[in-house]
């Protein structure tokens, strides 16, 4: 079985398994990571990781 463009989900923010906004959930699902992995990533790795969290809050669509 092939998967095309169309049948690949996007990018989005899911309703569940979100502490704050979902940013990290949908990033984990999107690409197959655990979501502990990207949460601990926008905790623990320096950088201005409360801007790119917000500009994705912000750019990424909500599920549904």
């Amino acid at each position: 079985m092939s998967t095309s463009p169309a049948a690949t989900p996007g990018l989005v923010r899911p309703r569940d398994h979100r502490l704050v906004a979902g940013v990290c959930a949908g990033l984990a699902q999107r690409f197959g990571l655990p979501i502990w992995l990207t949460r601990v990533l926008f905790l623990f790795v320096p950088g201005p990781n409360i801007v790119v969290y917000i500009a994705l809050w912000l750019t990424i669509p909500e599920e549904g």
